[in-house]
């Protein structure tokens, strides 16, 4: 009797060693189960504050085009003449820079949206965050196109402009040059100086008139040849000079108005002073 007592004492020993064993396990399990739990508990928490900051700074940088970059540049376009030479140039470099910035972030985004995906992270939040993120790329993606095609255009009116401005100076010129050669051809006089033997010999001169070879008068040769004058634009200069040193040694022979012009001694010599080119010139 007492054999079978303790047999059933040792039975029931063993059956709560058991027990023990079999409690202590899945106390064990669920210990290690809970650490794990707990790990990727914080790694999930530290996947989606680094989503979170990721997001953050994405949306700022797409943020910052319009506030700045964009509203600067279209400013600058509404000055057409800027658009040429540097200025143009300068317009492009900044759409370029911008596009550059705008492929940056899409790139970061696809590198983020990739990672969600692969994490396993399906938070709504976080999904609704980068669709925004991904509209707001679209958004600044048609700014820019907008910009570029209204630089292209303005470049376009510029170079018209300038097309027209070019032709405009030639024309006028051209109006100029022609302006010119008549106002030399008004003002311009031609002479000659010399004495009586001189004039005579070069047939600028001839005597008519007098008694037997006596009182002749000299008046001016038709047909003298062109070379033998100087040409005198008296809009630039109004003196001519002699070698005479006497007024009264000097004589002009065509019909100019004695009004128009008076003989003068500077530094020993005779000059005549044109006072009145308008009539001066008029002969």
């Amino acid at each position: 009797m007492r054999r079978s007592v303790s047999y059933a004492l040792i039975a029931v020993v063993v059956v709560l060693l058991g027990s023990t064993a079999f409690l202590f396990t899945k106390y064990q399990k669920a210990s290690s189960d809970f650490v794990d739990m707990k790990s990727a508990e914080e790694q999930a928490r530290d996947r989606y504050s680094h989503t979170i900051d990721a997001i953050a700074e994405i949306q700022d940088s797409l943020n910052a085009i319009p506030d700045s970059n964009v509203k600067m540049l279209s400013s600058d376009l509404q000055t057409e003449q800027q658009l040429s030479g540097p200025n143009g140039q300068q317009a492009l470099d900044k759409i370029a820079v911008l596009r550059a910035s705008i492929m940056r972030n899409k790139t970061r985004i696809l590198q983020l949206e990739s990672s969600l995906n692969k994490s396993g992270t399906k938070v709504a939040g976080l999904q609704k965050m980068v669709a925004n993120l991904k509209q707001s790329v679209t958004e600044k993606e048609q700014m820019v196109a907008e910009l570029s095609t209204r630089v292209d255009s303005l470049q376009t009116q510029v170079a018209g402009l300038q097309t027209e401005v070019t032709s405009t100076q030639d024309t006028i010129r051209q109006r100029d040059e022609t302006l010119e050669v008549k106002r030399r051809e008004i003002a311009t006089i031609y002479y000659v100086v010399g004495t009586k033997k001189d004039l005579t010999m070069a047939g600028v001169v001839k005597a008519s008139g007098g008694v037997l070879g006596m009182g002749k008068t000299l008046q001016p040769a038709g047909g003298t040849a062109s070379a033998v004058f100087t040409p005198l634009d008296t809009d630039q200069q109004t003196v001519i000079h002699t070698p005479a040193a006497k007024p009264e040694k000097v004589k002009v022979l065509s019909a100019q108005p004695p009004s128009s012009y008076q003989l003068a001694v500077v530094d020993g010599k005779v000059e005549l002073h044109i006072i009145d080119p308008d009539a001066f010139r008029k002969i």
